[in-house]
């Protein structure tokens, strides 16, 4: 066997590993929660919540609706006066700025219900 057919062999079965490594890896790892924001497009306190979040991103999925798409209507009637608002997994968490301790109670409990 060649010094080549051998290298690509070994690279062969260097990549199968890594898959069978990274879907072990990823079957076994929690999905994060989701953090729903409903922003419009210039919103600076939906900015200003943004930093606030940033120590905390690792922990959920940051998710954006824009209230003032078409598509999303019923968040514009329901909202437009009151963004940023958020949703913690699809249930209202706090709106107009950042509740850490809110997010924190919400993190935290998810976290508890995961790994249980």
């Amino acid at each position: 066997m060649t010094v080549q057919k051998r290298v690509m062999q070994g690279a062969l079965w260097s990549v199968q590993r890594y898959s069978c490594l990274m879907s072990r890896l990823y079957s076994t790892r929690k999905t994060l929660p989701v953090l729903t924001l409903y922003t419009k497009e210039v919103c600076p306190l939906c900015d200003e919540a943004k930093e606030v979040l940033m120590p905390y991103k690792h922990r959920f999925h940051l998710e954006e609706v824009d209230i003032t798409k078409p598509d999303n209507k019923q968040w514009f009637r329901q909202y437009r006066y009151d963004i940023p608002v958020f949703h913690f997994n699809s249930q209202f968490l706090m709106k107009h700025r950042v509740d850490i301790q809110a997010l924190e109670g919400a993190l935290q409990k998810w976290e508890e219900e995961d790994s249980a």
